[in-house]
């Protein structure tokens, strides 16, 4: 653990070990869909919420054994990865068809650009597992909403981190497509 390592209750009775700056801020900006150009990793719950709003055979694929919401080729330059594709859901104005029409997204787009790991609990630890939070390397380089605002992560880690994190046998996000 690094030295800002600290326990944090992020909802009622539910705890995470954040590891970063406690200074960090964020904010979504405009024009930058750098988190929806990966595959959206769904847990389950995401899933059955997904088949309320969307066709799940159009908008989902499995790698792995797992569902994520698959990544299509855009017709357009910006606003995808480097490979041409982003999020199934990302329309050409940049925004989420989830979040915009449904005010709903998965809990995996929830937590960018945090990063969501699991450590096995030892002697001098609670039991279990605990989850810790980091900020996900790739987004120091990509993320554009890092550091743009008076919005300090640690103060809202129950905006990023959905309590179904804790119900799930592997919260762990660094799971891409």
């Amino acid at each position: 653990m690094s030295a800002d390592a600290r326990v944090v209750e992020v909802h009622p009775g539910k705890e995470a070990v954040v590891d970063f700056d406690p200074g960090l801020t964020f904010e979504c900006v405009e024009e930058c869909t750098w988190c929806c150009h990966h595959g959206v990793l769904l847990y389950e719950p995401d899933f059955l919420e997904l088949a309320n709003v969307a066709n799940l055979s159009e908008a989902t694929t499995q790698f792995r054994g797992q569902d994520f919401v698959r990544r299509e080729g855009k017709d357009r330059a910006d606003r995808v990865g480097e490979d041409g594709a982003a999020c199934f859901f990302l329309r050409d104005d940049g925004l989420c068809a989830l979040h915009d029409e449904h005010d709903w997204k998965p809990a995996r787009c929830s937590v960018f650009p945090l990063e969501i790991t699991v450590a096995e609990g030892d002697a001098t630890e609670r039991e279990g597992s605990d989850i810790h939070v980091s900020v996900r390397e790739e987004a120091h380089e990509h993320c554009d909403g890092l550091g743009v605002s008076e919005r300090r992560v640690i103060d809202h880690l129950d905006a990023f981190l959905p309590t179904v994190l804790w119900d799930l046998d592997q919260p762990e996000t660094k799971r891409e497509l």
